[in-house]
């Protein structure tokens, strides 16, 4: 479970995480995926913290953070959800998959739900064509997925 980010602890982590590159800002992309696996997301506090304690400037970090899809500035759900929408899957049907996700958890792909529980997004291909539509959830590959299949698979994980 992710951390609960106070200013205390803010300091620490980035001073810590810091620590282990060399006090380098050179290694910023190190530095923050440390501090995302921590809190689990690059929350603004934290963002400001580590441009003011590598002193490279806040523009900077947030252009690095933003510009990697590895980094997100938003909290994640315990399960991610991705869906796969490369041509062989959304011939077989993902789109319909994918709808029925949004409709089931109640969020749009890029979202998180209110309690934390799943992140839901898209991905172009994940190389499992011949599975289509495939829906990956927190590294766990379920293939020829159909949106009847979609409210047990949620359930499933609910109950985890």
């Amino acid at each position: 479970m992710a951390e609960v980010a106070t200013v205390e602890n803010l300091e620490q982590n980035v001073r810590e995480a810091m620590a282990r590159y060399g006090n380098n800002p050179a290694r910023m992309i190190e530095i923050l995926q440390d501090l995302q696996d921590i809190y689990g997301y690059l929350s603004k506090d934290l963002l400001k913290e580590v441009s003011r304690q590598t002193e490279v400037p806040l523009a900077r970090v947030y252009h690095i953070a933003t510009f990697f899809k590895a980094f997100t500035l938003k909290p994640r759900g315990k399960y991610t959800i991705q869906v796969c929408t490369g041509t062989a899957c959304h011939v077989k049907g993902s789109y319909r998959v994918l709808e029925r996700l949004e409709d089931v958890l109640g969020v749009r792909a890029g979202d998180t739900t209110d309690d934390l529980m799943f992140t839901l997004e898209t991905v172009n291909c994940v190389g499992a064509c011949a599975l289509g539509p495939v829906v990956i959830i927190n590294g766990k590959y379920y293939g020829h997925v159909t949106p009847v299949q979609v409210e047990s698979l949620i359930k499933e994980y609910r109950e985890r």
